[in-house]
């Protein structure tokens, strides 16, 4: 995994960068979570495109699985792509209910996210 790193009011953020799906797993997940933590950052951003479409089946129970894990290691997460074109209503109110805590976050562009995540 390959990291940019951001720095926003002096906090650094890490962004997982390629094209490639990188969490296809729980363990990808926790694997993100060591790298981040291994390499000084609490904060990362994760594109829609990085993450397994089971992620976004609800009923696979990827996202909740994952998400615990940054929940549980307090590392803050934003997941950051277009969710407009997903159209279950249980993912939607999902990412809606995420958004309204500070720990995991689904937002539209990489800007967003620096600016939630430097907060």
């Amino acid at each position: 995994m390959e990291f940019k790193t951001h720095r926003v009011n002096g906090v650094p953020i890490a962004e997982l960068i390629g094209d490639e799906v990188a969490i296809h797993t729980e363990s990808d997940g926790t694997d993100l979570i060591g790298n981040v933590y291994y390499q000084g950052f609490d904060r990362v951003v994760v594109h829609q495109k990085q993450l397994a479409p089971a992620f976004f089946d609800l009923k696979t129970r990827l996202a909740g699985e994952i998400l615990q894990k940054f929940s549980n290691y307090r590392v803050r997460l934003v997941i950051v792509g277009d969710f407009t074109q997903l159209d279950s209503r249980s993912l939607q109110e999902f990412i809606s209910e995420s958004n309204q805590g500070k720990l995991v976050n689904f937002l539209p562009s990489l800007d967003a996210a620096l600016e939630a995540l430097s907060l």
